[in-house]
């Protein structure tokens, strides 16, 4: 029996090897899975007619790919110069790109199609990249260009949404009536270029076209202008642009039908500051649930620690009749005490705070704030500058520049995105241009670095411009 037992358990285990050598050979010869990622774009293997075809008459062009091409958001990445009337229409089919032109040429005209990236591989999407087909309906190309710049005038930094609009045989009102004969796309940088370009005189404008008509008709919209005619010539010059928005879109406000939220209770919470701290050149605020109906600034009393009146106080209440705001020229490190009493205030249901109360606050001492100095070189005094201190995109404090430096020894520690405001008109905030009155807008520069301040600390910064 151990003889027999023996020998099957041996046989078993051959068996066995023998399956396992043969599913391990299997895998080794099998065809292998995945590999390197397609990096490689499409290429261009004939133009019909040929890139740079002079004399052109047709109305067909055909462009044929070494692998099959799909072309993504026509409208979106496709440029043609001059800007037509009617757009073409471009279709693909395997490996091959049509485009049907749609508008009559003009004559001694070069004209450029960029198709951005339009045109990718239909596999991995790879892009032939910022690909241009120029063609000619005379006997040369047109190979001038024009560069420029366009950042935005409040902030000094670039927006990509905005286009470079260029006008042959323009007047003033050309921009508001009718579409531009060129058009360029302004990149991450606010970079932008028109190429194959005649020599002559050209009308040069920066658009965020809200309603695609290629035109400037509302004041809400971005908008650029240069104060005279652009000369495209053999020595190419570059031009920088400023937008603005002449007036700030409206929020949209809330249905007059649709009637406030009326809690049962009226009730108010103080300011979120840490441990009650009064910053010295804020107001103490009280925000309260429901819209104040009526507001007694008698029953509101401050005083300190010793119930003593503060005199020469302001309260008064926002133009939400929710926040009342408590005025004082605090001084450091000083406790006080807010008497509210319950019919002080009440709402449009006639309620009342359910008690009188007190709160406990001590105004902010030195050691919270930072000292900072901020030393400017080569900065022009005449524009009338200004330093912006910016957390996120709001402007938190705005101090005209009278010297190379200035300093302050309570500012509230903290990152800030810092701004110089070139203020034109002096009058303290940064202000739009008009295009009817041929008004630029005023200017601004971000600066690349943040500015973080800490508490007891000498915070110091050298800024060049």
């Amino acid at each position: 029996m151990k003889i027999k037992y023996l020998f099957f358990t041996a046989a078993a285990f051959i068996v066995l090897y023998i399956v396992s050598i043969a599913v391990s050979g299997c895998a080794q010869i099998g065809a292998p899975t995945g590999g390197p990622r397609d990096t490689i774009p499409p290429v261009l293997i004939s133009a019909v007619p040929k890139l740079l075809s002079t004399n052109f008459k047709g109305d067909k062009i055909t462009l044929v790919f070494d692998e099959y091409i799909n072309v993504l958001e026509v409208q979106k990445n496709v440029l043609v110069s001059p800007f037509p009337k009617t757009f073409p229409i471009i279709d693909f089919k395997l490996k091959t790109v049509t485009v049907k032109l749609k508008d009559t040429l003009l004559k001694n005209t070069t004209y450029a199609i960029n198709f951005g990236n339009a045109i990718v591989d239909n596999n991995e999407n790879n892009p032939f990249k910022e690909f241009t087909y120029v063609f000619s309906t005379s006997s040369t190309i047109d190979s001038l260009k024009l560069t420029g710049t366009v950042l935005m005038a409040e902030t000094g930094k670039p927006d990509s949404t905005l286009q470079a609009l260029l006008y042959r045989n323009a007047n003033d009102s050309s921009v508001e009536k009718r579409k531009p004969d060129y058009i360029a796309k302004i990149n991450s940088k606010g970079k932008f270029i028109f190429t194959n370009l005649s020599e002559g005189i050209y009308r040069i404008y920066a658009l965020k076209d809200g309603d695609g008509g290629k035109t400037y008709n509302s004041k809400i919209e971005s908008f650029a202008f240069a104060d005279a005619d652009i000369v495209v010539a053999a020595t190419p010059d570059s031009v920088t642009l400023y937008a603005y928005e002449e007036e700030k879109e409206k929020k949209k406000q809330p249905s007059l039908s649709a009637k406030p939220v009326i809690e049962k209770k009226l009730k108010f919470t103080p300011p979120p500051s840490k441990n009650m701290l009064q910053d010295l050149r804020s107001d103490f605020e009280l925000h309260f649930n429901n819209t104040l109906k009526n507001f007694d600034t008698t029953k509101i009393v401050l005083t300190d620690t010793n119930n003593n009146k503060i005199e020469g106080i302001s309260i008064s209440l926002d133009s939400t009749r929710k926040i009342i705001h408590v005025k004082n020229k605090w001084p450091l490190d000083t406790h006080y005490r807010l008497i509210i009493n319950k019919d002080a205030v009440s709402d449009s249901a006639n309620n009342l705070l359910a008690k009188s109360d007190t709160f406990h606050f001590k105004s902010k001492s030195e050691s919270d704030y930072g000292s900072l100095t901020l030393r400017f070189k080569k900065i022009d005094l005449a524009k009338h500058p200004v330093i912006q201190f910016l957390t996120t995109t709001e402007i938190v404090r705005s101090v005209p520049i009278t010297g190379f430096v200035w300093s302050d020894k309570l500012f509230i520690p903290g990152e800030y995105e810092l701004r110089i405001l070139y203020d034109a008109n002096n009058n303290g905030v940064w202000d739009p241009g008009n295009y009817t009155k041929k008004i630029q807008p005023e200017k601004a520069i971000t600066l690349d670095k943040k500015l973080t301040i800490k508490a007891d600390w000498d915070n110091e910064r050298d800024i060049e411009l």
